[in-house]
C-alpha cells in the first residue's frame, strides 16, 4: 500500500502543469508577437524599430539553442525569419499599397514555414497543440509521448492526423496571404486597412474550425484511447499476478 502512495506521489510531483507546457509557445511566440504591438502601440514606434526589439528574444532562443543545447528552436527561429523579413521589407517605404501587402507576405513565410517543418518531419504546429490534448495529466502525456513515437498500435494514424493538423494551419496562411496581397493592389487603402486585420481574423477561426474536425478532435480521442488501452493492459497485468 505504501509504495502504490509513493509512486502516485512521485508521478504528480512530475507532472507537467499546463503552464509549463505552453512555456515554449508562450516564449517563442506570444511574447514576441505580443511585443510588437507593444512597442507599436504603447510606444509609438515604426514598425522597422517595433520588429527590431521584438526580434531579441527569438533571436536568443535560436542562439541558445544552436550554442548550449546544440540545436535549432524551430519555432524561435521560425520568428526570428518573420522578423527579419518584416524588417526587410519595411525598409521599402513611399507605396502604401505594398506597406498593406506586406503583412501578408509575413503571413507566408509563418506559412510556408510550417509546411516545411511537416516536410522535414517535425510538424511545428504541435508544439501549440499539445498542451490542450494533454491537459497536464500524466497519463495523457505519457500515451501521447507512445503515440508520437510510434510504438502505439495507433500511431500511424495519429502521426498522420499531426501532420494534417500544421498543413491545414500553413496552408490557411498561405491563402490569407494570397487574399491580402490580392486585396492590397484591388481594393481601396482606406477599405484594406481595416479589411487586413478582418482576413486575419476569419483565416485564424477557420483554421481552428476546419483543424478541430480534421485533425485535433481525432488526435484528442486517440490519446484518449491510448489511456484506456493502457488501463485495461494494466489491469490485465494484475489480475493475472493476483
Amino acid at each position: 500500500m505504501t509504495k502504490t502512495t509513493n509512486t502516485g506521489s512521485q508521478s504528480n510531483k512530475q507532472q507537467p502543469s499546463v503552464l509549463e507546457n505552453l512555456r515554449p509557445l508562450i516564449v517563442d511566440v506570444a511574447v514576441p508577437l505580443g511585443s510588437y504591438y507593444f512597442f507599436k502601440g504603447a510606444f509609438g514606434m515604426s514598425t522597422f524599430a517595433a520588429l527590431a526589439w521584438s526580434s531579441v528574444v527569438p533571436a536568443v532562443r535560436t542562439v541558445w539553442g544552436v550554442v548550449k543545447e546544440r540545436r535549432v528552436n524551430g519555432l524561435a527561429a521560425l520568428i526570428l525569419v518573420v522578423n527579419v523579413v518584416g524588417l526587410a521589407l519595411s525598409f521599402v517605404s513611399g507605396d502604401p499599397r505594398l506597406m498593406l501587402a506586406k503583412d501578408g507576405a509575413v503571413s507566408s513565410t509563418v506559412g510556408i514555414g510550417i509546411l516545411v517543418s511537416v516536410a522535414l518531419g517535425r510538424p511545428m504546429m504541435t508544439a501549440g497543440l499539445r498542451p490542450f490534448l494533454v491537459k497536464g495529466d500524466a497519463g495523457r502525456e505519457a500515451a501521447w509521448e507512445r503515440l508520437a513515437s510510434g510504438t502505439a498500435v495507433r500511431s500511424a494514424e495519429f502521426l498522420r492526423k499531426e501532420r494534417v493538423f500544421s498543413v491545414i494551419w500553413g496552408l490557411v496562411l498561405l491563402t490569407e496571404c494570397v487574399a491580402r496581397v490580392v486585396g492590397a493592389y484591388t481594393i481601396p487603402v482606406d477599405t484594406m486597412v481595416w479589411l487586413g486585420s478582418l482576413l486575419l481574423v476569419v483565416a485564424i477561426c477557420l483554421g481552428m474550425v476546419i483543424c478541430g474536425g480534421a485533425a485535433a478532435e481525432p488526435m484528442a480521442r486517440l490519446v484518449t484511447d491510448e489511456v484506456q488501452r493502457q488501463e485495461a493492459a494494466r489491469e490485465r497485468e494484475l489480475a493475472v499476478a493476483a
